[in-house]
């Protein structure tokens, strides 16, 4: 059953997708009580059927176990959409593997369905205040469209990567994580660095520090795929632990 509510220019819009109709109705209604616009489906063929006719939401709850399509193959069919609304998973599952999965598959969080609804809300918040908030990176005028090191080559006006001359498909924030280690070259970057390019500065979603550094390794880990799908022998990412990620200088240049 599809529920739609009202929208105003300022009313946050939720989608939810969770084949649980008790459930799917409860948090409909607790989050239309907290002033969000909520419209929900309990399949994800449904709900891709409606965003294609709508447009994109500002957040979408996602189940993770769903019959027929599961909440990662509606992530993964957002994505290749080249949509990148903010997708939290709702799940009783609590293994490391799955949120990792998630967070590889480009989600921003990773919630509990045991979790009470204040803790969902509270992410909910944070969520969408860091994305209202997150902007690309001030680009220094005299920063030239183009940028070349060794065997990469950044074409920051259109957010295109090439290595060895072969695009890299990337997303933007992608790209701009990509940027943002290329031009440190050979200089060690925090992971809340990273972390902030992805869901701008202050931002908060996970378990704290060990929440932010597991959603950068998940973008580091598609982005070195993404490289390697061009190049297998790809190692210019490099991993210092507790700390965060440097681009090695030995690329050839």
């Amino acid at each position: 059953m599809n529920q739609l509510l009202p929208d105003t220019m300022t009313t946050k819009r939720i989608l939810i997708v969770d084949d649980d109709g008790m459930f799917r109705e409860s948090l409909a209604q607790n989050l239309s009580d907290a002033g969000f616009s909520i419209t929900s489906f309990g399949d994800g063929p449904a709900a891709l059927r409606f965003l294609a006719e709508t447009g994109t939401p500002d957040m979408i709850l996602l189940d993770w176990k769903m019959p027929g399509m599961t909440g990662i193959e509606v992530l993964r069919e957002l994505r290749d959409r080249k949509v990148e609304t903010p997708v939290v998973f709702l799940t009783v599952l609590s293994d490391q593997i799955y949120e990792e999965a998630g967070l590889l598959g480009g989600a921003v969080d990773f919630v509990e369905k045991s979790r009470g609804f204040s803790i969902l809300s509270r992410r909910i918040e944070l969520i969408l205040k860091g994305a209202k908030t997150h902007e690309p990176p001030a680009r220094i005028e005299t920063q030239p469209a183009t940028f070349a090191r060794g065997h990469v080559r950044l074409h920051r006006d259109v957010s295109r990567a090439y290595w060895r001359d072969s695009q890299i498909d990337l997303t933007l924030t992608e790209f701009q994580m990509v940027d943002h280690l290329v031009t440190r070259a050979g200089r060690d970057v925090r992971y809340r660095e990273l972390y902030d390019i992805v869901h701008g500065e202050g931002f908060a979603a996970g378990q704290g520090e060990i929440g932010y550094r597991a959603n950068v390794r998940a973008f580091i880990k598609r982005i070195r795929q993404k490289f390697r799908d061009v190049d297998p022998e790809f190692a210019q990412i490099e991993n210092y632990p507790g700390f965060g990620y440097r681009w090695s200088e030995g690329d050839g240049a």
